[in-house]
């Protein structure tokens, strides 16, 4: 009987000390509104909660990727339109230098005109994002894209690399432009008749020059010259633009692909208050009936016989 008596006193303080954790277990999760406090408690469930924040980090490093290339094309697209704009204004500057009634005098002011606008296209060639970055250096972004050389003609100093990002599980952007794909060379026919590659400011210089020294020839060709330098600047811009509605396209598929995730987490991980409050209701009536039932047992006359 003592035995008996012993077991049946061990069994309901195991009930409520039961209880009682499931109670505590029921409250946290209402705290912090999750299924899930340790891994222990649902090791499968919390194991895909897991593999499913690590695939959201993966979108949220894609979008940040995409945001930067975005800027970064913008900041090029915004460039390259001013150097349009400046060809445009220097074909206008050209074609009057190229009219037979002008003077010498005249052509030189044109002259001035014309140097500036090759600076202010130098200068734009130069631009820098907001990291301080070359843009248009390939992947030598720390030092500036155009350098003038020893004889005062600004030479290409980046690379031809081309660097591209990850911008999803099977995608990637470039993020990068090279100075010769933005401001091309032109071909140009020499004395002997073989084309050479002229360079882009070097084509500036040249007209510039022309126009200093009223030579006819060289203005008129440096005419024709300005149409292929403003095509090159055209094929890029058009490239960006593409470049652009990718990026647009792809943070579309992102935030959907995003939204998706979340919703499926949040059905395994976060809580549903108004079961769980059901549930901690049904687990304190457990309580206080196995409390009110080992109370009465602990009355027992036999109880007291064993104090």
């Amino acid at each position: 009987m003592k035995i008996s008596t012993q077991l049946m006193f061990e069994r309901g303080s195991s009930q409520m000390s039961s209880v009682q954790s499931k109670v505590a277990q029921t409250q946290v999760q209402l705290a912090q509104g999750k299924q899930v406090i340790n891994a222990s408690d649902a090791p499968d469930q919390a194991s895909t909660i897991q593999r499913m924040k690590s695939i959201l980090s993966r979108q949220e490093s894609y979008q940040s990727s995409l945001n930067t290339v975005k800027n970064r094309l913008i900041g090029e697209e915004s460039a390259l339109q001013s150097v349009s704009d400046l060809l445009v204004r220097a074909k206008e500057v050209a074609v009057q230098g190229a009219n037979d009634t002008l003077s010498a005098g005249d052509r030189k002011a044109l002259a001035i005109e014309m140097k500036a606008l090759r600076d202010q296209m130098l200068s734009l060639a130069n631009t820098q994002d907001t990291n301080g970055n070359f843009m248009f250096a390939g992947s030598r972004v720390k030092q500036a894209a155009f350098a003038e050389n020893s004889s005062g003609v600004p030479i290409y100093q980046g690379d031809q690399t081309r660097m591209n990002v990850r911008v999803g599980e099977q995608r990637s952007i470039p993020v990068n432009r090279t100075g010769t794909d933005a401001f091309v060379p032109v071909a140009r026919k020499d004395t002997d008749g073989t084309s050479v590659g002229v360079g882009f400011f070097k084509v500036m210089d040249d007209l510039v020059a022309g126009l200093i020294n009223s030579k006819g020839p060289d203005i008129r060709r440096g005419v024709g010259e300005l149409d292929n330098l403003q095509l090159g600047v055209s094929l890029a811009q058009a490239q960006i633009g593409t470049n652009l509605n990718v990026v647009d396209q792809q943070t579309a598929v992102l935030e959907d692909t995003t939204l998706n995730l979340k919703t499926t987490l949040s059905s395994i991980e976060d809580l549903d208050y108004a079961s769980a409050i059901t549930k901690m209701n049904q687990q304190m009536l457990s309580l206080e009936a196995a409390q009110s039932s080992f109370a009465k047992m602990s009355q027992l006359n036999l109880f007291n016989f064993i104090k």
